[in-house]
């Protein structure tokens, strides 16, 4: 298990470097002049190539990339361009939002897909379970961006039990009201994601409905539910540990959308400011941040898949 880790650690490594490169290069190719975007329309070619190179962005790409590196080892993701303030401040900042709607968003998603997944399973063939199915095949293609305008309609609109906007500005000092003003974002990402999720859910139902130590279990005296609870959902978790930590990535994007929709103070609204700002600096690091959480989760769930599966450790 530790060189398995080990090899995977590496493998994490590789890919964060290989992500900071291709990140680094594609922001290099924008249009647009960050310098001319701080000196305003009216500037001067003087005053334009003053700003360069006070931000040395006339540096050859490699020292560059190189300066922007060497920071990140001292912990430093850099200043922002345009606001002065450092760039890993403001991210711990958003953090506060986006995490937590992250997380909110995967509970919804695992609440709604778990439950239904297995009931639609053991439904199948019949009325309940085809509308289960169908339901969660039609969710799984509508736009995050059309389900959470549906959602403030009914829930803020016409009920009015939900904020549909904004985050306190005290924060997390005063948690009922941050909970609040996540909760519909959170709901939004969550019955989309938990749709997707549900399909694979029902499938590994099914599969380990078929399995001889279910129907082994199930002749020996235990009902169908039973067999399936104690002796099936253990070989399901691989399957839905897979799937969900893939769906991460899914949610990150998600979270980037609705973050806009509901207008609050997250990663993914400050990250499509500053891409409309061209602010390189800031960019990069909250794209390096975001595809280094992705990679995290990845590699973790390559650990806790097999830490669950005997069969993985057998065949290492």
């Amino acid at each position: 298990m530790t060189r398995y880790a080990l090899t995977r650690l590496a493998l994490l490594v590789v890919g964060l470097f290989v992500a900071s490169v291709l990140i680094f290069l594609t922001l290099r190719v924008l249009p647009g002049d960050v310098a001319q975007l701080i000196a305003g329309t009216n500037s001067t070619p003087e005053q334009v190539a003053a700003i360069r190179g006070q931000l040395r962005l006339d540096d050859p790409l490699p020292v560059q990339y190189a300066t922007w590196i060497g920071g990140i080892f001292r912990g430093d993701l850099g200043t922002s361009l345009i606001t002065g303030s450092s760039v890993m401040t403001e991210l711990v900042q958003k953090a506060q939002v986006t995490i937590p709607l992250g997380v909110m968003a995967m509970v919804v998603a695992l609440v709604i897909a778990v439950p239904l997944g297995v009931f639609s399973a053991m439904l199948r063939g019949r009325v309940g379970g085809t509308a289960i199915n169908v339901g969660s095949q039609a969710l799984a293609a509508v736009p995050v961006v059309w389900a959470g305008m549906m959602l403030v309609v009914v829930f803020a609109v016409w009920l009015g039990w939900l904020p549909a906007q904004g985050f306190p500005r005290a924060g997390w000092t005063q948690p009922a009201l941050a909970v609040r003003a996540l909760l519909l974002p959170a709901i939004t990402i969550g019955v989309v994601e938990g749709a997707m999720l549900l399909r694979f859910v029902r499938s590994a139902t099914l599969q380990a409905i078929g399995q001889d130590f279910v129907r082994t279990a199930a002749a020996k005296g235990l009902t169908r539910t039973q067999a399936l609870i104690r002796h099936g959902l253990p070989n399901m978790a691989l399957s839905v540990v897979t799937v969900l930590g893939l769906q991460v990535a899914g949610i990150i994007v998600g979270a980037v959308v609705i973050e806009q929709l509901f207008s609050l103070p997250g990663i993914g609204r400050m990250l499509v400011m500053d891409v409309g700002n061209r602010d390189l600096v800031k960019v990069q690091g909250e794209l390096l941040v975001l595809t280094g959480f992705v990679l995290v989760i990845g590699f973790l769930v390559d650990l806790l898949h097999r830490a669950i599966d005997p069969r993985q450790r057998e065949v290492a």
